[in-house]
């Protein structure tokens, strides 16, 4: 029986499903609107069309990514936070309440905090302590700790977080209440800091291990409940998902340490970017993601995705950006995105001041945007790409969801060009140059902000709604090659086949580099190497295929950020210098300057372990070069609003499975397909290329 590898990727407006033929490498993709309240039940119902068209077959794997950790935190409706109670040093309780001295809203003499996820009636102090080099000053005292269980059943709390005072450097007392409470409370969850956030810092290692705790009960249920559903199906194969850093793990690893997958969804779309980066030839490229709630930006450079170390859960965005203070603090690696309030969905007001907006409130999947005549009065981005022409309302999902141009026309004009005198025209294109406009910037703070040119990078285009807006995007950042993939819509999902199992460690050293000594370096990250191949191993994988990727994070001494920066086995005094220098020339390119005489501290060894899998062999049709579309391809001439032009120009439009390798269309065209439409603006040329995916060029960019 043929076997399939069957990606699940759950986001705002839609649930995709996409199943790799590992025989012959065939895809088959299914997109069918998410279920907000029971992200479930899309995906079982996405999963009974996949197993009726493939006549039942037998799935070898399964890799699902899931925003439900992000969306506990948000506090969506159905994922009502479980009572969690924290433990900590004597005269400590206090520190997730105290945080950071952060402000979020600097001059609002009103500002709210993010409401603590544990109040304090449930915050415990112990006797024990631990000083700054590891050593025990005070023993810890078990009785209270034993009298203090009782307490915690009695207040019927669900998970527990233990934060002791320096446990990164010295674990002893945290692993002791570890084994007091999994004895007494076995039903109870426990989340150690020393074990999900080992690193200095005692506010964001709390806070991080709280998060995790907060979450272990909501993740759990919801992995172990999708696994039991898919189960009656009679589908037998292990369930994996997506991680913030772009690995994977086992539904039972991830269950454990559910803060790892906070940005799940999001991380697939950049893994996709650079798996196909490699498969052409280009090393560095910007992702962009344009589904129906929002757009997400991410740099791979060099055929590695940017990585950052820490990110705040369920933080505000602000122009791209996650505001600092925020949200929730998690020490964890997350591939470095950007991301804006302009999806498909996402809907065009009116403020007071007579201005027009865009976002940051999205029609969803329910009721979704006017055009889709479920209810939704409002106009959307997606209502305004009717309105010019860019959509076919007659192809949405390959002709399967019914579009209604009328509502949309009747939105914009109501609720814009009623209120601030614009012709419909106008009013449509007013709200895609304002969404275009945020989602350039958010594509500047992955290039530019981080040291980048991105000129130098290709524009990878994808989500449902990514290469509509291509083009644009293109020209103001002056980039001269786009490619759009063979399934923009379901282009995360790929990803998701494409990742590898990926388990991150680290250990704290807090020394200056020219104190530190390799010996006992090179011993750590060993350990750490050993720690890294026993999980991979629990989880099936190949001695053959772990891999360890080595980094320390560096600063100039006296600073409260850190670089992570890439070094090799072994480790010598050589190695080390290079290191040393590779992160002055990091740290000159991202801030515009390098200390080489300042000294250099080494704050954390970091480890990563790859467990590679067999990467998807995607068909390849050789293409013949220069040719033009065939009649059947062409399938109608519409008017489409170019803004060069300010107004519509009778543009061809051509179906997109029916394009071969090697065709070429110049623009202005439209390229319709089941998942997603590709609009070409004048002066660019399209060259699909021998994967079927659709390489946009202007000027020397070339195919």
């Amino acid at each position: 029986m043929t076997k399939y590898r069957v990606a699940i990727d759950i986001g705002g407006t839609f649930t995709d499903l996409v199943a790799l033929n590992e025989k012959n490498g065939k895809i088959l993709n299914i997109k069918i609107p998410s279920t907000p309240r029971e992200p479930a039940k899309a995906v079982i119902k996405a999963f009974q069309e996949f197993l009726g068209k493939t006549n039942n077959a037998e799935v070898s794997v399964i890799i699902h990514a899931t925003t439900i950790a992000t969306n506990a935190l948000l506090g969506q409706l159905n994922l009502e936070l479980p009572k969690t109670a924290l433990i900590t040093t004597k005269g400590f309780r206090d520190i997730i309440e105290i945080g950071r001295q952060r402000r979020h809203e600097l001059y609002n003499l009103f500002i709210q905090k993010p409401r603590t996820l544990i109040p304090r009636t449930l915050r415990f102090e112990v006797e024990e302590r631990t000083g700054p080099k590891g050593e025990i000053l005070t023993p810890l005292n078990k009785n209270q700790l034993e009298s203090l269980a009782k307490q915690l059943e009695n207040e019927n709390v669900k998970s527990v977080v233990v934060a002791l005072l320096f446990s990164y450097i010295n674990q002893k007392h945290e692993h002791e209440i570890g084994k007091i409470l999994n004895k007494a409370l076995p039903k109870t969850y426990v989340s150690l800091s020393s074990e999900i956030a080992p690193e200095y810092r005692e506010y964001e290692r709390t806070s991080t291990a709280v998060v995790n705790a907060v979450l272990m009960p909501i993740v759990s249920r919801y992995l172990d409940d999708l696994q039991r559903k898919i189960g009656k199906l009679r589908v037998k194969a292990p369930l994996c998902i997506m991680q913030s850093d772009g690995g994977i793990a086992t539904k039972n690893v991830a269950s454990k340490k559910p803060v790892s997958m906070v940005e799940s969804g999001p991380a697939a779309g950049v893994i996709a970017s650079a798996f196909y980066g490699k498969l052409l030839g280009i090393n560095n490229i910007l992702s962009f993601d344009m589904g129906g709630t929002t757009a997400k930006a991410g740099a791979i450079k060099e055929a590695t995705p940017e990585v950052v170390s820490e990110y705040e859960v369920a933080g505000k965005v602000h122009s791209g950006r996650i505001v600092k203070g925020s949200g929730y603090p998690v020490r964890y690696p997350f591939i470095d995105l950007a991301e804006c309030s302009a999806g498909g969905g996402t809907i065009a007001w009116v403020d007071e001041g007579k201005t027009l907006q865009v976002g940051p409130i999205s029609a969803g999947a329910e009721p979704g945007p006017a055009c889709y005549g479920k209810g939704g009065k409002q106009p959307t981005v997606t209502d305004a790409n009717v309105v010019l022409g860019r959509l076919n309302p007659k192809y949405m999902l390959g002709g399967r969801m019914e579009i209604y141009p009328k509502l949309s026309e009747k939105a914009i004009l109501r609720e814009i060009g009623g209120k601030i005198r614009l012709e419909l025209a106008e009013a449509a294109a007013g709200i895609i140059k304002i969404a275009d406009s945020a989602m350039a910037k958010i594509l500047r703070i992955v290039s530019v902000e981080r040291g980048h040119d991105p000129r130098d990078f290709v524009l990878m285009c994808f989500g449902g709604a990514g290469p509509m807006h291509s083009c644009a995007l293109a020209e103001e950042l002056k980039i001269t090659k786009i490619i759009v993939p063979h399934n923009p819509g379901l282009f995360a999902a790929h990803g998701l086949l494409a990742a590898d199992f990926r388990n991150n460690l680290v250990k704290a050293i807090m020394k200056l580099t020219e104190e530190v000594e390799v010996k006992r370096v090179e011993a750590v990250f060993q350990k750490l190497e050993l720690q890294g191949a026993k999980v991979l191993e629990k989880q099936r994988v190949p001695k053959v295929n772990i891999h360890f990727i080595r980094q320390m994070d560096l600063r100039y001494f006296g600073q409260s950020y850190e670089l992570a920066i890439s070094t090799f086995k072994p480790l010598t005094e050589k190695v080390l210098h290079r290191t040393v220098e590779s992160f002055h020339k990091k740290h000159r390119a991202i801030y515009g300057y390098a200390v080489k005489d300042e000294p250099v501290e080494l704050v954390n060894v970091k480890l990563i372990a790859v467990g590679i899998l067999e990467k998807p062999k995607l068909e390849e049709k050789p293409p013949l070069h220069g040719e033009k579309p065939s009649k059947e391809a062409t399938i109608a001439k519409r008017k489409v609003f170019f803004e060069q032009d300010n107004g519509y120009i009778e543009t061809s439009v051509y179906r997109r499975e029916r394009l071969k390798a090697g065709t070429v269309i110049n623009g202005p065209a439209v390229v319709e397909q089941y998942d997603a439409t590709t609009l070409v603006y004048p002066d660019w040329m399209a060259f699909v290329d021998r994967f079927e995916n659709i390489v946009l060029s202007i000027g020397n960019g070339g195919s």
